[in-house]
């Protein structure tokens, strides 16, 4: 229809101006055919274009969220900033603002004894509401920039104990600022605190300490900013939080008013309560000490004529456990109290030296007064003993040859003669310094000695004779030795006899009643050689007992004892 209607139409057109040139005709029919053309290759209808702002979308974990062009948070900040006023805190001449305040540790380190300080990188946030910054044409509330945050009113939070604090700044300034829909912004920073820890170590290294952390406003009072602890979360501690030295056993937390010249101020507080731990110190200075307390100990079984022996084990426990206290201290400050590693130091250095005070003891009295003799003393005793029974029953069956000249080194003197006619030195053969021992005291007396009926005897070569004379003693002494232990064996053998064979008759002594008197107590004298002093067997049960008591009171003292409870500050 379109096509005849276009026809219809050229041959009106034509015959109405068929008095027009030919160049205008032949003009007109182009245009009428481009139209009918132009109608034929587009039949539908077309509508007006719409222009139209749409949403944009953002897909995140699986889930789909508007996102709100810049472009309008730029100018609802744009609104907000204008005429805001940052040197003036929010309501101000109304109530006081309130700032609530959270922490989460994320770690603790550098607890030092020394310096009596602690270390700690947390998150520190800040929370407040601020009026002049409320809206409504967003329903959620935005991260801002730092930036933004100077032109904003923030509290003036510090640290009354801190000593050494900052942000951190790698690679940024680690801040960031929220702000909602009511006005209220929170202001997140992370830092790492380094403040002033007082720390008492009487108990040290059993000790529980108390770091405490106390915040508020540098300038503005009570009348102007309030601090309190976020009711969600106060002083919150990471999961993964692990300290070398100490266990973290409670972070109680609270908040007072604190008066200064300028007023009173609000601050908050927290503690932070720190068990040690004692690991190192018993490998360290516990285990070592004990050790060396027991080493000292091994003298009670050493002989007590091992004099040198007992005294180089006591003074080397001594020293060594002198460099170990020192040792113990290089770590602690110079307090002017005795710490508890102190005290166990000192009470093993003096069981280790009562040790040595205990030998001395023994020494004494083995020596004088105890009845505790040596063998140099029994074997010299028992030779004047045998050499007076042997002058007094056979005062005739030996003659005596030998004259002893005394000299400035040993028995010296003039000869001369005797009421027996035997030369002598001087009376009696009176003995100088060099001449206690038994060979020369018996050797003297012969000389002064003469048997009924001998003739004076006649000076010889006095050196040959002290040596056959030595050598006859040593036979003689070892004769005796044989016969007493054969004595002493008979006896063990019928006191057996005895026991097994009650009711029947005993034996003859075979020995007279001089023989067994003699041999009893030379038997005696030879059975305390090496005999154990009753002081060494009175020490190795009560210097282990005693130490034992004294461990398990110290232990209990100390361990039982708690300085505060745990919500403490």
């Amino acid at each position: 229809m379109v096509s005849l209607r276009g026809v219809a139409s050229s041959s009106t057109t034509s015959s109405s101006f068929l008095q027009l040139p030919t160049g205008a005709l032949l003009l007109f029919l182009l245009l009428s055919f481009r139209v009918a053309s132009s109608e034929v290759r587009s039949p539908h209808r077309s509508f007006p274009r719409i222009h139209r702002n749409l949403p944009n979308f953002s897909f995140r974990s699986g889930g789909v969220r508007q996102i709100t062009p810049s472009k309008n948070i730029s100018k609802l900040l744009d609104n907000l900033l204008e005429g805001y006023d940052q040197t003036l805190r929010p309501s101000f001449g109304g109530d006081p603002t309130t700032v609530e305040i959270d922490i989460e540790v994320r770690s603790m380190s550098q607890i030092s004894e020394m310096d009596m300080t602690y270390s700690m990188d947390c998150y520190f946030r800040q929370s407040w509401v601020d009026e002049r910054l409320a809206f409504s044409d967003l329903e959620e509330a935005f991260t801002l920039s730092v930036s933004v945050l100077d032109k904003l009113w923030k509290p003036d939070t510090f640290i009354y104990n801190g000593k050494k604090s900052y942000v951190h700044l790698i690679t940024t300034p680690n801040k960031f600022i929220r702000l909602y829909q009511n006005g209220r912004i929170l202001y997140s920073s992370r830092l790492t605190i380094n403040a002033n820890c007082p720390m008492n170590l009487h108990d040290f290294p059993m000790d529980t300490q108390r770091c405490p952390l106390k915040l508020g406003s540098f300038a503005y009072t009570t009348q102007d900013v309030i601090y309190r602890w976020n009711e969600n979360r106060q002083v919150v501690i990471a999961s993964d939080l692990m300290l070398s030295q100490f266990d973290l056993i409670a972070t109680p937390s609270g908040f007072e008013n604190t008066t200064r010249r300028a007023g009173e101020f609000s601050t908050l507080l927290a503690s932070f309560h720190l068990q040690r731990h004692m690991g190192n110190f018993m490998i360290t200075v516990y285990g070592p000490c004990v050790l060396l307390v027991v080493l000292s100990w091994v003298s009670f079984w050493l002989n007590r004529e091992a004099t040198s022996d007992r005294i180089s084990l006591g003074i080397t426990t001594v020293l060594t456990m002198t460099f170990l206290g020192l040792e113990a201290r290089t770590d602690l400050p110079k307090v002017p109290y005795s710490t508890a590693l102190d005290l166990f130091v000192w009470l093993s250095y003096g069981f280790i030296f009562a040790t040595i005070i205990e030998f001395a003891f023994v020494h004494v009295f083995t020596k004088v007064g105890s009845g505790e003799v040596y063998l140099s003393e029994a074997s010299s005793e028992f030779d004047s003993d045998e050499e007076e029974e042997e002058d007094d029953e056979e005062p005739d069956t030996e003659p005596v040859a030998v004259c002893m000249t005394v000299t400035q080194r040993g028995l010296a003197g003039s000869p001369s003669t005797g009421p027996n006619g035997v030369g002598t030195s001087k009376p009696r053969a009176s003995l100088t310094m060099g001449s206690k021992s038994s060979f020369f005291t018996r050797l003297a007396r012969l000389c002064g000695r003469g048997g009924k009926g001998s003739t004076p005897a006649t000076p010889v070569n006095t050196i040959d004779h002290l040596k056959k004379a030595r050598r006859a003693e040593q036979r003689r002494q070892q004769a005796v030795a044989a016969a007493v232990a054969a004595v002493v064996k008979e006896e063990e053998e019928e006191e057996e006899a005895r026991r097994w064979n009650q009711g029947r008759r005993s034996k003859k002594k075979t020995t007279t009643t001089t023989t067994t008197t003699t041999t009893t107590t030379t038997t005696n004298k030879l059975l305390q050689m090496n005999s154990v002093s009753n002081i060494d067997e009175i020490s190795r049960v009560l210097f282990p007992l005693s130490f034992l008591c004294i461990n398990f009171l110290y232990w209990y003292t100390f361990l039982s004892y708690n300085p505060w409870p745990q919500n403490y500050l």
